[in-house]
C-alpha cells in the first residue's frame, strides 16, 4: 500500500524552511545562491563587501558547501568566518523549497510535490519530482516547467496549462532535495526501510522527463545541468544525464553542443498524421525534420545512442506494421528504443496495449538490431509513472497577477 509521509514527523532531521526564510522566499526578497555560476557567486560576494581578490577562493568554498556537502544553512559552513556567514545570511538564502507531500509507492518509487515562490505567477507554484530506485542505480525524474504547453494527448501533464518556467535554482533544488531526503550527502542518514541501490550513489542518474518541455526552457535547464555535472560539485556524469524532448528541433543540436548530455526523443508514432495528434508539436517540426536533427546530434555514436521513447497505446500505434515502420524510420541512427506501457490517468482516452502485443512489437524491433527494453511501470499507485505527473498550479489572469504584485 502506498504511503504519504508527514515530512517533519517521519524525518525530524530533514531540512526545513524557517518561517522567516519562507516569508522571504515568498516575497522574493532574498536572492538565492543556488544555481549561481562561480562567476556570479563572486559578484554576489562583492555586493556584501568581499574584496575581489578573494572572490575565486570564497566562491569555491560556497560551491563545495552547496554541492559537495549539501548544506542548506550558512551556519553550517564552518571554514568561513562567522561575520561573513552572518553577512551571507542577511543578504542571501540557500534554503530548500517547501515539501508539500512525499509519497512512497509499493515498489519503492518516491514522489515529491515541491512548492516554489510565485516569481511572476501571482501565487506559489508546485511541481512533482520522482525517484526510481533500481539495482545499481537511482534515477531522479526532474521537472523543468510548471505545467506544459505541448498538450500531448496521452500525457497527464499536458492537461495542465503552462504556468511558468522553472529557474536553474528550482531545477537544481529538486536534485538537492532528493539527495537530502534519501541521505545521499556526506554524513547523512538514509531513511530506515527506504528502497535504494545497495551501493554507490543513491541519486546516480538524472532524467529531464518530468513536467514540462525542457527545450522550451533551454537556458535555465542548461545552467542547472552544467552545475549538476560539474566535477567539483554534484559531479554527475553527463552520460548519466538524459534530456527528453518532444521535438523542439532548433534546440536539439545546442543540447549536445552546449550541455553534452544524452538525448531522448518522445516519438510515439511513425506517421505524421498520428504524431500530429499524439504529439502536436509535430505540426511545427515534423518527423522528417526531427530525425534530421537527431542525425546531426554532436557525439552521436554506438557509445552515445539516442533513446527513442514510444508509448504503447492499444489499437493506436502498436501494430506489427508500426514496429516495422519504426525500424525503417530510424535506420542509420545509433538508437535505443524504450517501449513504455501506457500509464492511465483520470479522463484519459487511451488504453495500454496488451502485454503480448508489446512483447511481439519488441521482438520485431529487437530482430532488426535495436535494443528495445520494455519499461517496467513504476509508481503507478501514486501517479508517479511516466506521463502521470501533474500539479494543481494554475496560471492566474494577468490583471490578477499585477494586482498581487502591486499590493
Amino acid at each position: 500500500m502506498a504511503t504519504t509521509l508527514d515530512i517533519a514527523r517521519d524525518n525530524p532531521n530533514a531540512p526545513t524552511v524557517t518561517a522567516a526564510a519562507a516569508a522571504s522566499l515568498s516575497a522574493d526578497d532574498k536572492p538565492t545562491l543556488v544555481g549561481f555560476s562561480r562567476q556570479e557567486l563572486g559578484e554576489a560576494l562583492g555586493t556584501i563587501g568581499v574584496p575581489e581578490k578573494q572572490w575565486r577562493m570564497r566562491a569555491s568554498q560556497l560551491w563545495h558547501w552547496l554541492y559537495v556537502r549539501g548544506v542548506s544553512d550558512f551556519s553550517q559552513m564552518t571554514n568561513i568566518a562567522k561575520d561573513l556567514r552572518a553577512k551571507l545570511d542577511e543578504a542571501f538564502t540557500i534554503a530548500r523549497p517547501e515539501i508539500v507531500s512525499e509519497q512512497i509507492s509499493v515498489d519503492g518509487t518516491r514522489k515529491w510535490l515541491f512548492r516554489f515562490p510565485p516569481r511572476g505567477a501571482g501565487r506559489p507554484v508546485e511541481v512533482e519530482t520522482v525517484y526510481i530506485p533500481e539495482e545499481g542505480r537511482g534515477t531522479l525524474c526532474v521537472s523543468s516547467q510548471v505545467g506544459c504547453t505541448l498538450t500531448c494527448t496521452f500525457c497527464h501533464t499536458g492537461t495542465q496549462k503552462l504556468v511558468r518556467n522553472l529557474t536553474a535554482e528550482e531545477i537544481l533544488s529538486q536534485i538537492l532535495m532528493a539527495r537530502d531526503r534519501l541521505g545521499d550527502f556526506p554524513d547523512a542518514a538514509t531513511p530506515q526501510g527506504a528502497i535504494v541501490p545497495s551501493e554507490g550513489r543513491l541519486v546516480s542518474n538524472i532524467v529531464m522527463m518530468g513536467m514540462g518541455e525542457p527545450l522550451y526552457n533551454f537556458e535555465n535547464v542548461k545552467k542547472a545541468l552544467l552545475i549538476a555535472s560539474d566535477g567539483d560539485g554534484l559531479s554527475l556524469s553527463k552520460r548519466r544525464i538524459t534530456l527528453s524532448t518532444s521535438g523542439v528541433v532548433p534546440e536539439i543540436f545546442r543540447t549536445g553542443d552546449e550541455i553534452g548530455c544524452m538525448l531522448a526523443i518522445s516519438l510515439h508514432a511513425v506517421r505524421d498524421d498520428l504524431r500530429d495528434v499524439l504529439v502536436p508539436i509535430n505540426k511545427k517540426w515534423n518527423t522528417e525534420a526531427l530525425l534530421a536533427a537527431c542525425r546531426q546530434y554532436p557525439g552521436l555514436s554506438n557509445a552515445k545512442r539516442i533513446t527513442f521513447e514510444y508509448v504503447m497505446l492499444k489499437d493506436v500505434n502498436d501494430s506489427n506494421q508500426d514496429a516495422l515502420d519504426l525500424v525503417r524510420l530510424l535506420k542509420g541512427i545509433p538508437a535505443k528504443i524504450n517501449l513504455i506501457p501506457f500509464n492511465p490517468w483520470p479522463g484519459s482516452q487511451y488504453e495500454c496495449s496488451d502485454w503480448e502485443r508489446i512483447e511481439e512489437f519488441a521482438d520485431i524491433v529487437n530482430r532488426a538490431g535495436y535494443a528495445s527494453p520494455i519499461r517496467t511501470p513504476r509508481g503507478r499507485d501514486i501517479f508517479a509513472a511516466c506521463g502521470q505527473l501533474k500539479s494543481a498550479s494554475e496560471r492566474m489572469r494577468k490583471k490578477d497577477r499585477e494586482a498581487i504584485a502591486a499590493s
